[in-house]
C-alpha cells in the first residue's frame, strides 16, 4: 500500500498522469496502453542519466542545441546552453538541451532557404516528441532563427527565442572590417582589379572577427531584430555581440524567463498576432532590414493563418523612416547598435508607430517594457524621426506585368539615380547561364543595362538563393561600373546593396512573366511609381507564353520532391502549403 492510497481505495501513485493537465516528464507520454507504465518506463531510463525525482518534478524547460562545426554562427552556442541550464535552474526548472539541425548560409547546398522549411518541421516534431514544458530556441545563423519561430508557433509549446548574437568587427590595413557588407565590397574591389590576390587573401583573415553572426543589418541581425519587436525575446535581447558578457547574461535570464512562461503557459499564439507582426514590419523598415525578412515574416504569420498584405507593406514603409544607421543602409555595426541601446532605444523612437498592448515572453505588454527601458542617452547610431537616415522604410514593394504578385527593393541601400531608370534586357537563364557568361569580355552589355536572371526562384534553384545579387560583369567593373539595376525571382544577402529588383512573382521556373523576357527587351523601373514592367505588349506576350510552355520542376525523391511539390512563391513565405494555418482571414498591415 502506498501512501497515496487511502480508505482502501487506489490514490494518485507516482505513475499515474492525467495527459489532459500533465506537465514535466509526464506531457505527452509514449503509448503502450498502459499509462502508468509508460512513466514508469520514461523514468526509468532518464534515471539513468543520474536524474533524481526532485529533479523530475519540477517543470522540464527544453533548450534547443544548434550547435555545429559546419556553423560558425552558432560556435558559442555550448556558453549559452550552460548560461540558459543556470538560468533555469535559479528559477526553478530543470533544463534538457536537445540537437536539431543546424543551418549555416555559406555551408548549405543548394541554399540554406531550401533547408529551412525542413529545421523548421524538425524544431515543431522534436518539441512535440519529448516532454518539456516550455522550450528556449537557440539560433542565430539567418535562416535558423526564422525557422525555429515557425516551428515554435506551429508546436504551440511555450517558447522563446536566444540568439547567438553577432560577431565582432576586425580590422584591415586600419580599416574596420566586418562579414559580410565589406566581404562584397572588397570582392567587387578584387573583380574590379582595384586591389590584388595578396591584399583579398589578408582581408579574408579580418572580415569574420569572432564567432557570431554578421555584424551588419544582414538577414541574421535583421531577424534578432524583428524577434524582439514580435514579443518572442527578453528585452534587449537582439543586440549583445556573441561573445560578450552581456550575451551570456542574456542567456541566463531566458532561461528564467522560460520557467516563468511554462508556468503561465504562455504559448507563442498569445504573443504572436496582427498586431506583433504589423510591429515586427514596422521594425523592419526602420532598421533597413534585409529583404529576407519580409519572406521569414510571411512565412511565421502563415503558420498563424495570418496573411501578409504587400501593399499594407509599401503603404507603412511610406510613413516610416529608417533610424538605424547601419551598414549596407549606413554605416555602423552591430557593436554599434547595441551600444547605443539596442532594440529598447529603437522602439522608444518607434513607439509612436506601434501596437503597445501586444504581450512579450515578459508577461507584460509592450508598452509596459518600454517604460521600464533604460532612458536615452546621446548616440549617433539610432536616429530620431525627425533625423533619420533614410525618410522612409526601407523596403519597396513594386508591381508592374513583370511581377503580377510583387516584387522588393531594398530602397535604402540602392543608388538613387538608377532608381528611375530604363534599360535594355541581358538575360541569364538560370545561375550556370550566369557563371558561363557574366565575366566574357564579348558579353554585350553596358552599364545602362538590366541585368536579368531566371529560374533561381523558390522551385527554380531550388530553394530561392542569393544569386540575386549578380556581379557587375568584370569589363565593366574594371571600367569603375559599381551598381547596375539586377532584376530576378532568387534573394540577396541582407548584408548586400545595389539597385537589386527581388523576389520576383510568380517565379520564371512556373511560367511567370520573368520567363520569357528576351535579349534586347526593354524594362522599366520606377521606385517612385512601385512600378516594374516590361516594355513588351500583351500580344507578343502571349505568343511567347504559347510557344514556350514552362513545365513545373520535379524530382524523384526524398526532401528534393517534397519542397518542389508543396513549396508556395515569396509571397507566401516560400513555407510549404501543407504548414500553413488554415485561412482566418486575419490580413496585415490593417488599412
Amino acid at each position: 500500500m502506498t501512501d497515496d492510497t487511502k480508505g482502501g481505495k487506489p490514490g494518485k501513485g507516482p505513475f499515474d498522469s492525467d495527459s489532459a493537465t500533465a506537465r514535466g516528464v509526464a506531457r505527452g507520454l509514449t503509448n503502450y496502453g498502459d499509462i502508468g507504465f509508460s512513466l514508469f518506463l520514461r523514468k526509468a531510463f532518464i534515471k539513468g542519466a543520474g536524474l533524481s525525482d526532485d529533479a523530475l518534478a519540477r517543470p522540464i524547460i527544453g533548450i534547443v542545441n544548434t550547435g555545429s562545426s559546419y556553423n560558425p554562427c552558432h560556435g558559442n552556442a555550448p556558453q549559452l546552453i550552460e548560461a540558459v541550464k543556470r538560468g533555469v535552474m535559479l528559477a526553478g526548472g530543470l533544463p534538457m538541451d536537445f540537437p536539431t539541425i543546424s543551418v549555416h548560409e555559406s555551408f548549405s547546398q543548394p541554399t540554406s532557404m531550401y533547408l529551412r522549411n525542413l529545421m523548421s518541421m524538425d524544431t515543431e516534431e522534436m518539441i512535440r516528441a519529448q516532454p518539456m514544458d516550455a522550450v528556449v530556441l537557440i539560433g542565430g545563423c539567418d535562416k535558423t532563427v526564422p525557422a525555429q519561430l515557425m516551428g515554435a508557433a506551429s508546436a504551440g509549446v511555450p517558447a522563446i527565442q536566444l540568439v547567438t548574437g553577432s560577431m565582432l568587427t576586425g580590422s584591415h590595413r586600419g580599416e574596420r572590417v566586418g562579414a559580410c557588407t565589406d566581404c562584397r565590397r572588397y570582392w567587387g574591389r578584387y573583380r574590379a582589379e582595384e586591389i590584388d590576390a595578396v591584399e583579398i587573401a589578408d582581408v579574408n583573415n579580418q572580415l569574420v572577427a569572432s564567432v557570431g553572426t554578421c555584424s551588419v543589418m544582414g538577414t541574421a541581425s535583421t531577424m534578432a531584430c524583428i524577434t524582439e519587436a514580435l514579443g518572442m525575446m527578453v528585452s534587449g535581447g537582439a543586440s549583445a555581440p556573441a561573445v560578450t558578457a552581456d550575451r551570456v547574461r542574456v542567456a541566463e535570464h531566458t532561461g528564467a524567463t522560460a520557467v516563468a512562461m511554462a508556468a503561465s503557459r504562455l504559448t507563442p499564439d498569445r504573443i504572436l498576432n496582427g498586431k506583433s507582426i504589423e510591429n515586427a514590419l514596422r521594425v523592419l523598415l526602420a532598421i533597413g532590414g534585409s529583404t529576407n525578412g519580409i519572406v521569414h515574416l510571411t512565412a511565421i504569420a502563415g503558420r498563424l493563418g495570418i496573411d501578409i498584405d504587400l501593399a499594407g507593406l509599401d503603404r507603412i514603409s511610406r510613413e516610416t523612416p529608417v533610424l538605424v544607421d547601419l551598414k549596407p543602409s549606413g554605416q555602423h555595426y552591430m557593436e554599434d547598435f547595441h551600444d547605443a541601446g539596442g532594440m529598447p532605444a529603437l522602439l522608444r523612437e518607434l513607439r509612436p508607430f506601434l501596437h503597445l498592448d501586444v504581450l512579450t515572453v515578459s508577461g507584460r505588454t509592450l508598452g509596459e517594457e518600454l517604460d521600464d527601458a533604460p532612458p536615452p542617452f546621446k548616440q549617433d547610431v539610432i536616429r530620431t524621426a525627425a533625423a533619420p537616415i533614410y525618410p522612409v522604410g526601407g523596403l519597396a514593394v513594386l508591381r508592374g506585368n513583370l511581377a503580377p504578385g510583387g516584387a522588393i527593393i531594398k530602397q535604402s541601400a540602392a543608388n538613387p539615380k538608377l532608381m528611375e531608370h530604363e534599360g535594355r534586357a541581358v538575360v541569364f537563364e538560370d545561375a550556370e547561364d550566369m557563371a558561363r557568361r557574366i565575366d566574357d569580355d564579348a558579353l554585350d552589355v553596358t552599364a545602362d543595362d538590366i541585368l536579368v536572371l531566371k529560374r533561381i526562384g523558390p522551385t527554380g534553384a531550388p530553394g530561392m538563393p542569393e544569386a540575386g545579387y549578380m556581379p557587375i560583369p568584370k569589363k565593366l567593373a574594371r571600367a569603375g561600373v559599381k551598381d547596375m539595376v539586377r532584376i530576378s525571382d532568387g534573394r540577396m544577402s541582407g548584408t548586400a546593396a545595389g539597385t537589386i529588383v527581388l523576389h520576383v512573382t510568380p517565379e520564371s521556373a512556373i511560367g511567370g512573366p520573368l520567363a520569357y523576357v528576351q535579349n534586347g527587351d526593354r524594362i522599366r523601373l520606377s521606385v517612385a511609381r512601385r512600378e516594374i514592367a516590361l516594355l513588351v505588349d500583351d500580344a507578343e506576350l502571349a505568343r511567347r507564353t504559347a510557344a514556350n510552355p514552362i513545365t513545373r520542376p520535379t524530382a524523384d525523391r526524398g526532401y528534393r520532391k517534397l519542397f518542389l511539390q508543396s513549396v508556395t512563391q515569396a509571397d507566401q513565405g516560400v513555407d510549404f502549403d501543407f504548414l500553413r494555418a488554415g485561412v482566418t482571414n486575419d490580413t496585415v498591415p490593417k488599412k
